[in-house]
């Protein structure tokens, strides 16, 4: 059997090559390659429905990238010992594939699609995720799916001062700025990442590093679709249509939208009005409209209620709660909320608010990673929850989805950058941002409230931080647009971009942006940044009226914890044989103690709720690995005795020999009656031998006695 294999190679310009091929694997999909770099290799898949379901009006697309364990040479952990749910590492990948595909697939291509992504090999320090989106637009590229690309995802990194695309995993280890930025050979539709506190310009100068960089590898997969014979896509007809229909609802509709969307009404009110128009289109249709008609009159609505909302906008400067483009709306905070918490918030901008908490742990409370690329332990851990009350709903509660998991990393990646280092903090925090009620940005308001509860909780943060997103409303006809700062639900529906920025007063600490249209020029990049940053800091002034720096001290109820660093060789002392010792201790006085060795040194630290049991810890700590120092005077315990004398504890699992002669100044001949085993004697230590053992005596710490007068000498006879 003879293979068709086509290869496109990408030089990233230091001598690391990519490899795109297709013909070999997977070849009943609609496009299949794998790429590889080094010995990373990831499969990418596409598989589209020839025909779109009745009554849908989007893109049914999912996007799935799944690393195999295979892939490392390692069998998953579990009690199934197989590859689970995805992680949500895995979930995050996935996403940043899917914000990039999404925007550039035919508006009216409606097709059930789906895209899978497979890490088959890996290499320790190549980073997978900087080339699944190359992965799964080269899919697309050798496709005849239609699709307005190719795109790519490339790593844009700050190391030692310079930007590198796509650094190895040690490398990044130094790096002042990280983005996964994604585009097209025109654009740039996708940013995520963080930073230490940079400044716009900065972001500006990475982002377009960055692109020239992706426009290299979208040529490739172009010259690879045209090798392949996929530069025809296949046609479709996915969307019924009646222009009479619609020209009807616009002309009955328009002015009754555009009039509720300038009245500056609350969102329920909005929604309300909004559909009893709809409703009343509906009613005009009459009894015997067919679904079809009634799925386009719906349709048709919406495209009303865009083009109204977005031509006040541009026309009149006025946004659909009244407010003008670049102003934040009233924000109210509180810290101290919930008694019981180590630290909480409640923090309220609009009709979006969070109540976000901070639970202090020990080192036994750290995350747990085992994928197949990355495993380890994570001690900061943020969890955003989104319950349907919070928008007024009514649905069942089935887990966390993909958007909690995304609005949290994002929260995550913004706190992160100012959290004190693990020499200043040896807790485990998990911060929990519960969405009490949302209109637009709900993952910004998790940055604001973490922030509060952080410092309400003692966390000693080196900048508060906050955070603001963007809209954009844009028209190429005319070439108008307005940037939105502080974007309702509804703007970043009918928008066109939504983006994310989050910072201190001294810089950006992380970003994300998607943008649903084509053409953003740098110029506007910038002009959105420097607004972003006006209304970022005009938030930071707001919490800062309820709490500008972290607490003194931690709250009294909150979990207190000890550090302390012994040598190496005393680490199985304080474990004990089989960890009798130290579970002994966590049992008898409370606290919970884990101890790891760090730079030849044991690290132990002390975990409890009260004082008492961290001292009492301490105590026995330092009683195991003191060293027995020559001539001071200890209080210990009969161990065993044996004809020649008695070994005496001293110390914690450092016993001495008593000899028989030491005991007193008067002679022995036999120990017997002397001790009993489990005595407690006083002793001082006279001498430690080359061998460690150690020689004790009580009798140097008795008064000697007097020596015997001698008797007098008889006198001579005469």
């Amino acid at each position: 059997m003879s293979l068709n294999v086509f290869k496109k190679s990408i030089d990233l310009g230091d001598g690391r090559i990519i490899e795109i091929e297709t013909g070999k694997l997977a070849k009943q999909a609609d496009g299949s390659v794998v790429v590889k770099q080094g010995d990373t290799m990831l499969l990418a898949t596409v598989v589209s429905n020839k025909d779109a379901k009745e009554g849908v009006d989007f893109l049914p697309l999912s996007v799935d990238y799944q690393e195999k364990y295979a892939a490392a040479g390692r069998i998953p952990g579990g009690f199934l010992r197989r590859e689970a749910r995805l992680s949500d590492y895995e979930v995050l990948i996935s996403r940043l594939v899917d914000r990039a595909l999404r925007p550039l697939f035919p508006e009216d291509y409606h097709a059930e699609t789906q895209v899978m992504i497979s890490l088959i090999s890996s290499d320790k320090n190549i980073m997978p995720d900087a080339l699944v989106g190359l992965a799964a637009s080269a899919a697309l590229a050798v496709s005849d799916i239609p699709f307005n690309g190719p795109i790519s995802e490339v790593r844009v990194a700050k190391i030692d001062g310079e930007l590198v695309i796509n650094p190895s995993r040690s490398d990044l280890e130094r790096a002042t700025l990280e983005f996964i930025v994604a585009g097209s050979a025109q654009d740039i539709n996708m940013v995520e990442g963080e930073a230490d506190e940079i400044q716009e310009a900065e972001l500006v100068e990475a982002i377009q590093f960055a692109h020239a960089a992706i426009k290299v590898q979208v040529q490739a997969q172009v010259e690879l679709g045209e090798l392949v014979g996929k530069t025809v896509k296949r046609t479709y007809s996915h969307e019924n249509s009646d222009l009479e229909l619609k020209a009807k609802i616009t002309a009955d509709t328009y002015d009754k939208v555009y009039a509720v969307a300038k009245s500056g009404a609350s969102k329920d009110e909005r929604s309300a009005a909004f559909k009893a128009i709809q409703e009343e289109v509906l009613a005009a249709l009459g009894e015997d409209a067919t679904e079809t008609t009634k799925f386009l009159a719906k349709k048709y609505f919406h495209d009303v209620q865009y083009d109204a909302v977005r031509a006040l906008l541009l026309n009149e400067g006025i946004r659909l709660d009244g407010r003008h483009t670049k102003q934040i709306r009233p924000i109210w905070s509180e810290v101290g909320y919930l008694p019981s918490a180590h630290g909480s918030a409640v923090f309220t901008r609009g009709e979006t608010q969070s109540l976000t908490t901070v639970t202090l742990g020990a080192k036994d409370d750290e995350q747990l990673i085992d994928g197949a690329f990355i495993n380890g332990y994570n001690k900061f851990l943020l969890h955003y929850n989104f319950p349907a009350f919070s928008t007024g709903e009514a649905r069942p509660n089935r887990g966390v989805g993909r958007r909690e998991i995304g609005h949290g990393n994002l929260a995550m990646r913004a706190i992160k950058k100012v959290l004190p280092g693990d020499d200043e903090n040896p807790y485990t925090i998990r911060v929990v941002s519960d969405i009490l009620e949302s209109n637009g940005s709900s993952s910004m308001a998790t940055v604001c409230a973490g922030t509060l509860a952080l410092m309400d909780a003692g966390i000693k943060l080196k900048a508060p931080v906050s955070g603001i997103a963007m809209g954009l409303i844009s028209d190429d006809k005319t070439g108008k647009y307005a940037i939105l700062s502080d974007i309702l639900g509804d703007e970043d529906h009918l928008g066109d971009m939504d983006f994310k920025v989050t910072g201190s007063r001294n810089g950006i600490t992380a970003c994300q942006m998607d943008l649903k249209v084509n053409g953003l020029s740098y110029e506007v990049l910038t002009e959105a940044l420097n607004q972003a940053k006006e209304g970022r800091l005009h938030i930071l002034g707001e919490m800062e009226k309820t709490m500008s720096a972290p607490r003194e001290d931690y709250k009294p109820h909150a979990p207190r914890i000890i550090s302390m660093a012994i040598d190496k060789e005393f680490i199985g002392a304080v474990i004990g044989p089989g960890g009798k010792i130290i579970q002994e201790m966590q049992r008898e006085t409370g606290a919970t103690i884990s101890i790891e060795e760090k730079d030849n040194k044991g690290i132990i630290q002390i975990f409890a709720d009260n004082k008492d049991s961290i001292d009492q810890a301490v105590r026995r700590i330092k009683n195991i690995v003191a060293k027995p120092e020559v001539g001071e005077v200890y209080e210990g315990k009969v161990k065993s005795i044996m004809p020649f004398g008695a070994f005496v504890e001293i110390m914690p699992g450092k016993d001495g020999l008593l000899h028989i002669s030491e005991i007193d100044w008067k002679r022995y001949e036999t120990m017997d009656g002397i001790f009993q085993v489990g005595d407690e004697v006083r002793v001082k230590l006279l001498d430690i031998d080359k061998q460690g053992k150690l020689k004790l005596s009580r009798k140097a710490l008795l008064p000697r006695p007097p020596k015997p007068e001698a008797a007098p000498a008889e006198t001579p006879q005469a």
